[in-house]
């Protein structure tokens, strides 16, 4: 039976924004920029885009209707709509795979917090352009501030979940997401104006196909789910707080639409500030932290003042968008703990933050101290990264098309998906995703998942 008592999300607009919230986050900001720069550019922005409207959008509207018809977390989800059977375990594996990727977003998340602390002291654009590209390269030889960064960021994520859903995540989001359009649109039009950023430009709209390769074609749908923050749980966790009366259909449209377009928009905040910099697009993970304290100090030698707000002022945005995503997912084992166990959430959400917080630890050190250590040829951070973002997800996200194409009652699906929206517009798109989620997101998945497996 549903969980009594159940929180809800205000509004469709709360909801969105606080699905958006957990969908736009450093995935976009950070990790979008160099995996389009490994593959491609434009290239690989084709390869986003339709991975995004055609496998991460229905895989989105599964995780959603799941949720909202069991109104429970990902572990009682599958035990309530298929009771006595094993995908309770998939639900199960949602929870670990949330916990891993929570481990290595908080070491990005502390860089974010770091680089705020140094905006706001002055120290970032002091030493001019050729200091601000040795920020981050200064801050990796101090790995134990990464650590204590790390740390304290999943502290700032904790304090926000025990505020539970109305007083905490949506009164959060639904502030800092249209803050942080506004800040990125400005940065963009900043960005493409610097001397040389026209290749920048030019390398993110003219696709080199041969480029991309079917590997390619594997992190792009990984980099869909992991900016949408699917097949962890946080989507399907959100929706079990979510009205009858709010459509599936416009919830799932307006977040990929915001996820993709963010992810754009990111993309020309970044990579033409990359040419200009002299910096290699395929500079890896540290690609964002190298490039955004060149904008600033370009931007501080002509006017100072103006340069120092807004470097605060988007770092400070940027450290929003860390915490909107990492909140939705440390919601997922919170809720587990709260709903399985029986704990309370102040215990919950120590209990997630002590382990997560000691994983955490080794993922920072891997651009210091740990560098030469390796798993599988990578490093921990990367390893974890790699995990979730190319298997995890992509197997979560297969099990939950899998379970509503397949395992659950047509009828139970339809009714679901049809709840809160047009009538006659929402029959015709059940038509189409069901479609989808039964004959073409799951090959596909699989396919590109095989292709990630011994394509490298």
């Amino acid at each position: 039976m549903p969980a009594p008592n159940r929180e809800n999300f205000g509004s469709t607009f709360t909801f969105i924004m606080a699905t958006a919230g957990s969908a736009i986050g450093l995935g976009n900001i950070w990790r979008f920029p160099f995996m389009a720069g490994e593959y491609g550019g434009g290239a690989f922005i084709v390869a986003y885009v339709i991975c995004s409207l055609f496998l991460a959008l229905p895989c989105f509207l599964c995780e959603s209707l799941i949720g909202r018809r069991a109104r429970h977390g990902v572990y009682g989800a599958f035990k309530q709509l298929a009771p006595g059977s094993k995908w309770k375990y998939m639900g199960a594996l949602t929870v670990f795979s949330s916990f891993i990727l929570v481990s290595f977003y908080a070491v990005v998340g502390g860089w974010s917090l770091d680089f705020l602390f140094r905006a706001v002291c002055g120290g970032l654009t002091s030493g001019g352009t050729e200091g601000a590209l040795s920020v981050f390269p200064r801050m990796a030889s101090s790995p134990w501030e990464s650590v204590l960064m790390g740390v304290a960021f999943l502290a700032m994520t904790a304090f926000i979940v025990l505020g539970g859903i109305k007083k905490g995540i949506e009164r959060f989001t639904k502030i800092m997401i249209p803050l942080l359009f506004v800040l990125m649109l400005a940065l963009v039009v900043f960005s493409v104006s610097l001397p040389g950023a026209g290749e920048g430009v030019r390398y993110l709209v003219k696709p080199d196909m041969s480029r991309l390769g079917p590997r390619g074609w594997a992190f792009a749908l990984g980099q869909s789910f992991f900016s949408m923050s699917l097949g962890v749980g946080t989507i399907l966790v959100y929706s079990s707080f979510m009205k009858k009366e709010h459509s599936l259909m416009k919830v799932g449209v307006w977040t990929t639409v915001s996820d993709t377009a963010f992810a754009l928009i990111a993309g020309f905040a970044i990579m033409p500030a990359v040419f200009s910099a002299g910096i290699a697009p395929e500079a890896g993970p540290s690609l964002v932290y190298e490039t955004l304290p060149y904008i600033f100090a370009r931007m501080s030698e002509g006017a100072p003042v103006l340069g120092y707000l807004v470097t605060v002022a988007f770092f400070l945005a940027i450290l929003m968008a860390a915490l909107t995503s990492s909140i939705s997912i440390c919601e997922v084992c919170v809720e587990h703990a709260v709903e399985q166990f029986g704990s309370k959430r102040l215990v919950a959400t120590m209990e997630f933050l002590v382990p997560t917080a000691l994983l955490s630890v080794p993922c920072a050190l891997s651009f210091g101290l740990l560098g030469n250590f390796k798993i599988l040829g990578l490093t921990v951070f990367d390893f974890c990264d790699n995990l979730t973002s190319n298997y995890l997800m992509t197997l979560g996200a297969l099990a939950f098309a899998l379970f509503v194409g397949w395992k659950m009652k047509k009828a139970d699906v339809r009714e679901e998906f049809i709840s809160g929206g047009s009538p006659g517009f929402s029959e015709k798109a059940f038509k189409v995703f069901y479609f989808l989620v039964r004959w073409v997101v799951p090959p596909v998945i699989i396919v590109i998942f095989i292709s990630n497996l011994f394509l490298k």
